[in-house]
Order: C-alpha cells, then sequence, then structure tokens
C-alpha cells in the first residue's frame, strides 16, 4: 500500500522534473537517484524484505518500460530514470498503469506540439509539392526546404508526471490509494 507520504514526495519529485526538463532538457540525476533510494528505502522501513521487492520490482518495470524508446532515441535517459523512480514509490502495479496513463498523454502531448508548431501542415504542404512536381514536370525540380522555424521539442518528463498525478487522482477518487 502507497502512503500519502509517498504520494506528496513523488508529486515533489514530479514537479522538480517538469520545471528542470522545461529549463534545461534534462532530468538531472541528482534528482532521480536520490528520489529511488528514497522511494526503496521508505518501503525497506515500512514493510521489511516485502517492501524492497515491492519497491525494486517497481523501479527495473518502470525502467524496463522505457528502456527500449531510450535506445531507439525516442527519450533521453534522465526520463527513463524518472520512470523508474515513480515505479520505485508505486511499485509494479502502480507504475504500469502509471506508464499506460503516462503512454496516453504523452500522444496527445505530441499531437499538440505539432499541431503547434505547424509540422503537419508543413508535411502536407511539402507532399503537395512533391506530388505536383511529379506530376506535371518533365525534369527533375529540386523541392525547397522547409522554411518552419526550429522545432519545439517534447519534454517527456512533463506526460510522465501527468499520467502519474492522473493514476493518483484516480485511485483517489475511487476511494482507494493506489497500490
Amino acid at each position: 500500500m502507497v502512503s500519502y507520504y509517498v504520494i506528496i514526495f513523488l508529486a515533489a519529485v514530479l514537479g522538480t522534473a517538469c520545471v528542470t526538463d522545461v529549463r534545461t532538457k534534462k532530468i538531472p540525476n541528482l534528482l532521480t537517484f536520490p528520489a529511488i533510494a528514497i522511494a526503496v528505502s521508505y518501503h525497506v522501513a515500512t514493510t521489511g524484505l516485502q517492501g524492497f521487492f515491492f519497491s525494486a520490482g517497481g523501479m527495473m518495470l518502470g525502467i524496463a518500460m522505457l528502456i527500449i524508446p531510450y535506445l531507439m532515441g525516442g527519450m533521453g535517459a534522465g526520463d527513463v530514470k524518472l520512470m523508474g523512480a515513480v515505479g520505485a514509490a508505486l511499485g509494479p502495479g502502480g507504475v504500469l498503469m502509471a506508464a499506460i496513463l503516462t503512454g496516453i498523454v504523452g500522444g496527445i502531448y505530441a499531437i499538440i506540439v505539432l499541431i503547434q508548431d505547424n509540422t503537419v501542415k508543413a508535411i502536407i504542404r511539402r507532399w503537395g509539392i512533391v506530388l505536383t512536381t511529379v506530376l506535371t514536370k518533365t525534369q527533375h525540380i529540386p523541392v525547397p526546404e522547409s522554411d518552419s522555424k526550429k522545432k519545439q521539442s517534447l519534454h517527456y518528463g512533463i506526460a510522465i508526471a501527468c499520467g502519474t498525478v492522473l493514476y493518483i487522482v484516480m485511485g483517489i477518487v475511487r476511494g482507494s490509494i493506489p497500490t
């Protein structure tokens, strides 16, 4: 069972991660490693060896769920370690549900960033130029590079925070603190 102390601690960690992710585009080890250590220590202190396995299992599952996107270049190592910290605090079942909600929130966030960045419009316009050139010209005419400004980046720490908080709020509304 996850206590309100863990939830308050996790909210502070996630809030800090959001701020640092937006400001520096990184989630520092100075935040994630102590968060993992504190969460594991808390669970060991409150429930002994069972708490260790609960917390360590959640940490490993949290890391495992994001390691492939990290290895493919889709996110930073800080995001992976942050999900590990969430797992250390919430345990395997909690981090699994938080990760599912994080994926949903992250997808919505990515769509908003794409629309706001006009990337979708630029892609459609560029493919329209390519299609028109192929169908109407007999010689090769290079398609001009996109004139879009600097692309916005996706701060996945925000998605992790929102998905985790959504999971916790849903658990509280159900009348039980998430486990």
